[in-house]
């Protein structure tokens, strides 16, 4: 019998948790052991016999994660998914600084982490922060749960004028004008 060997991949695109659970269905269908996974980055083991690193590689590709294999590129895809915890999946929004979090998470500082980062995606780390907060925003509007008021707190807006200001830079639109579009004219912030 052959000996299982383990593997590390940081993905792009492997953002979300849909995204995780296709690849934890698609691998297990395969038999091939998740150790750990997370927002773009998995850790596996597998027998080379039956899945070599390339055909391993090709699961993710046809999956649309690329591995990557550059450090500068994989210490974006980090920073990307740190901005997603930071800005989706945690209350720290309105009581910490964005780049406080950010370079609490790495042992760099933030100035390098933001000029690798737009060095690599061709934007800044502040606007890529900023697209997703308003992604957040445009999330609980559509929930209806929060006021503007509370929404500009939770997301660690100054005022609701801030946010409004800022929200209909980057949608086109105001908030009025957001919720009164259909679903399906909604559109992500790329």
């Amino acid at each position: 019998m052959a000996k299982l060997v383990r593997h590390r991949f940081i993905l792009r695109n492997m953002l979300c948790d849909c995204c995780l659970k296709l690849v934890q269905v698609v691998f297990e269908q395969k038999n091939i052991t998740l150790l750990k996974a997370w927002l773009g980055e998995v850790v596996l083991t597998n027998n080379p016999e039956q899945y070599s690193l390339d055909d391993l590689k090709a699961i993710f590709t046809v999956l649309g994660f690329e591995p990557i294999e550059d450090k500068e590129s994989q210490l974006v895809e980090d920073i990307k998914r740190v901005v997603i915890e930071l800005v989706h999946h945690s209350t720290f929004n309105a009581m910490v600084r964005n780049s406080d979090f950010i370079v609490g998470k790495f042992n760099l500082s933030y100035q390098h982490l933001s000029a690798v980062f737009s060095r690599k995606e061709h934007i800044t780390l502040e606007k890529y922060i900023i697209l997703q907060r308003i992604e957040k925003v445009k999330k609980l509007i559509q929930l209806e749960d929060f006021s503007l008021s509370e929404i500009a707190f939770m997301m660690g807006y100054s005022s609701v004028h801030y946010l409004t200001t800022q929200f209909k830079k980057i949608t086109g639109y105001s908030v009025t004008e957001y919720k009164a579009l259909p679903e399906k004219g909604r559109k992500g912030v790329s």
